[in-house]
């Protein structure tokens, strides 16, 4: 991973890099990210450029032999801990056991979720885990030198899953670093790390993306401008949730919520029936990023009839039916609305059959338009 495959977050860039130029690197650093930011990335990337052995003040060089083991993920001096389940996959219960898992599932893109892991790894229902064996682990893994690079390197990614034995562990550690050792901790539940962990990092936040960095990087890779700037709407700065929604070809979500909302003014019955088989047949995920698009437009039809436009981050064509819309429902009724939409999310989460759901919303929603 480089620096420049990382869309935006130029001066988190740059200070990195100075940090490394001018030999001024903390002994362990904390990228306190947003979900499915680039905090991960980030991580790569200055592992990377750390252990280059041609880097230049830009970037690291992607072609020298610390580079291109960085980029398989198998260099001798750089390790990894992240949270692992008893899983189908893979014998054993540590990060060791996973890494090829673990380097599959980043070749796809960097910009990963806690849950998409778990998915990854097989691991149902059970919730990850950072042990308080593998902390104590830490150690053992960076007692020796390092093979080739300047700096052993440690990445801990979903630091904050550690519990009070796993961090306390990793703290005796953080407390006296062997030398030449470079602790990398990856967040984006900081608030859930103990104090002293906190204090002993060096804290970088790493600001979600923005809709613009989010959006050429779906275009770079060939998605098509009107989809890249739709789906960028909806990840809401989680370039993860927008590659996901990419691979699933959610392309015609605006269209489809539109001509809902219209059966549901109209009160037809038939439609909202045959609306209600088609959300059956999507996915769960599909079927949740419908209702946060609802929550989405719906947050911002209260923002519209507030006289808060100048606050809306909405593409032309749903600032015109935001617009519209509004003109349709009361302030109080788009309210209850949004109660309705959450009740539904939750229902969904809880395994009811999304048909049902999806039509006694519908016709819960309808009598809260405007009659004419």
């Amino acid at each position: 991973m480089l620096f420049k495959e990382i869309p935006g977050l130029e001066n988190i860039k740059k200070t990195l890099k100075r940090s490394v130029e001018t030999s001024h690197l903390a002994h362990a650093l904390l990228f306190d990210s947003t979900v499915g930011g680039a905090g991960l990335a980030m991580g790569l990337a200055f592992a990377t450029y750390i252990n280059c052995e041609n880097r230049t003040s830009e970037d690291a060089c992607g072609v020298c032999a610390s580079c291109i083991k960085m980029s398989k993920l198998i260099h001798p001096d750089f390790h990894f801990i992240f949270p692992v389940a008893g899983a189908k996959k893979s014998s054993g219960n540590n990060s060791e056991s996973f890494l090829p898992l673990w380097r599959s599932f980043l070749s796809e893109n960097p910009y990963r979720t806690l849950p998409e892991w778990l998915d990854h790894i097989g691991a149902d229902n059970k919730q990850g885990n950072i042990s308080v064996e593998e902390a104590r682990g830490v150690l053992r893994k960076l007692s020796v030198k390092s093979y080739e690079g300047e700096y052993k390197i440690l990445l801990i990614w979903k630091a904050d899953i550690m519990n009070a034995s796993s961090a306390n562990a990793l703290l005796k550690i953080l407390e006296e670093p062997p030398a030449k050792t470079l602790f990398i901790l990856i967040s984006d539940q900081s608030d859930r790390l103990i104090t002293t962990i906190i204090s002993r990092t060096q804290r970088i936040y790493i600001p979600a993306f923005a809709d613009s960095e989010i959006e050429g990087y779906l275009e770079g890779r060939g998605v098509a401008k009107n989809l890249a700037h739709q789906i960028t709407f909806l990840s809401d700065g989680n370039l993860s949730q927008a590659i996901k929604q990419v691979n699933e070809q959610q392309d015609d979500t605006s269209n489809w919520f539109a001509d809902w909302m219209r059966a549901c003014y109209r009160y037809d019955l038939e439609d909202l029936v045959k609306r209600a088989d088609q959300f059956d047949t999507m996915n769960k995920e599909q079927q949740k990023a419908m209702l946060e698009y609802a929550l989405r437009l719906y947050r911002d039809m209260l923002l519209w009839a507030q006289g808060a436009g100048e606050l809306l981050r909405v593409p032309e064509k749903e600032l015109t039916f935001v617009k519209n819309f509004s003109k349709a429902v009361s302030f109080d009724g788009l309210g209850k609305m949004i109660d309705e939409i959450n009740k539904a999310y939750l229902h969904i989460e809880r395994n009811v059959r999304a048909k049902m759901v999806f039509l006694d919303l519908s016709l819960t929603v309808a009598p809260y338009f405007k009659t004419k």
